[in-house]
């Protein structure tokens, strides 16, 4: 039913209806700034993403052709925007608690696992993007693998391989 209202929203969108577009953003704006908060581990840096990703909305909704769902095509485009953020900074800085508790990698911490949780960070900072926005988009998000291949532009059968890879590498950390 919600893509049903975002297909009606967009399409309003699309046709210049722009109390249909602060509504579109409106009700996608926290998925934003949620998954670019975990692709970069920086809420400032989740931030700036979320802006530049709302404001190249504005231009880039006329190109939504309903194909995919609107969320897995806002996530592709807040994926791109990560991406091209850290090639800017050539820096990454670390995933959060938050993100080991979202992938389902860690409990909530709660003063126990302290040691725990500084490892998860640690191993998951130290995967290559490719395997970390896999990790992100599949634990974190909750996307199935077919969503997450067409969001990173890979074969459902890589995201597949990429998240078997991923527990390899944590569990031998």
């Amino acid at each position: 039913m919600a893509d049903d209202r975002d297909a009606e929203l967009v399409s309003a969108a699309v046709a210049g209806n722009r109390d249909a577009f602060e509504t579109v953003l409106r009700a996608h704006y926290d998925r934003i700034h949620g998954l670019a908060w975990q692709l970069t581990g920086s809420r400032s840096d989740a931030d700036d993403i979320a802006q530049d990703v709302c404001c190249a909305l504005v231009e880039k909704i006329g190109s939504f052709r309903g194909e995919a769902k609107f969320t897995t095509w806002l996530s592709g485009i807040t994926v791109n925007a990560c991406r091209d953020h850290r090639r800017r900074r050539r820096t990454f800085r670390g995933l959060t608690d938050k993100l080991a508790v979202l992938a389902g990698l860690a409990s909530p911490t709660d003063g126990r696992d302290a040691y725990d949780a500084v490892w998860l960070n640690n191993a998951i900072s130290r995967l290559k993007p490719a395997y970390r926005e896999t990790a992100v988009l599949v634990a974190g998000q909750q996307l199935t693998h077919a969503e997450a291949a067409e969001i990173l532009g890979v074969a459902e059968a890589t995201v597949s391989w990429r998240m078997s890879e991923v527990r390899r590498m944590l569990s031998a950390d």
